[in-house]
């Protein structure tokens, strides 16, 4: 964990009272826990939410309910304006999620991310013991593509070259069952290929693409355009 989220969670834990002093402001989380084969809910599971970077400062601890589901808590968090203002500081709180429930191998969700005013839903799938590795599963969640420090898009040609086999665009535009998300550079035939539902696929890039503060309409006008680009990744097969 790099200096300035260690830095975040002790300016959360150790001086609440002059964060409170700056901003009343809270997020509200849910967790949503199943297993990984058959997807179903898993009740009783135990969740510890802490602040990311800061293990012991325990602030929550859920269980689920038969629909795999926690109630919704509030979790303190930086001030709306910082969601709303270019080069602002960082304008959510990062918490770790720890979960475990029998007959499962145990889970943490570290870098989970909480903004004020709006309830995050955090999903967690827990893989049964006799099909584990016997060791728990972490998850880092990297900063927000807004706030954290990433290498620019790579430029791609405006013209395509179509001499490749097979069909190159679609004989109509299709809304697809699955995305296929390659994890790696286009030319690394190395990296995974990852079968992500549609829905769920949009829904994660524009989580991790803009902020659920913004005003209703610039969320539905991003929500388009994200849509149209994956769309048309689909319809001309590139």
């Amino acid at each position: 964990m790099d200096e300035s989220k260690k830095e975040a969670a002790l300016l959360y834990t150790q001086n609440e009272d002059n964060v409170a002093a700056e901003s009343d402001t809270v997020g509200r989380l849910q967790v949503n826990v199943t297993a990984n084969v058959g997807q179903i809910p898993i009740e009783n599971a135990s969740i510890t939410i802490s602040f990311t970077g800061d293990p012991d400062s325990a602030t929550e601890n859920l269980s689920t309910d038969s629909s795999g589901q926690t109630e919704t808590v509030d979790l303190r968090t930086p001030p709306l304006q910082y969601s709303l203002t270019p080069n602002s500081p960082m304008p959510y709180s990062e918490y770790t999620i720890s979960v475990t429930a029998p007959g499962y191998e145990p889970v943490i969700v570290s870098g989970v991310e909480v903004l004020p005013d709006v309830t995050a839903v955090q999903n967690i799938e827990m893989t049964p013991i006799e099909t584990a590795e016997d060791t728990e599963e972490i998850i880092a969640i990297p900063d927000h593509t807004l706030y954290g420090d990433y290498p620019p898009k790579i430029p791609e040609d405006e013209i395509k070259p179509v001499d490749e086999s097979g069909e190159i665009v679609l004989s109509r535009v299709v809304i697809p069952e699955y995305i296929i998300v390659h994890d790696g550079v286009p030319s690394d035939s190395t990296a995974p290929n990852y079968y992500v539902r549609y829905r769920d696929y949009i829904k994660n890039v524009v989580s991790s693409e803009i902020y659920a503060t913004w005003p209703e309409s610039a969320i539905y006008a991003n929500t388009l355009a994200i849509m149209s680009f994956t769309l048309n990744r689909v319809y001309t097969e590139w």
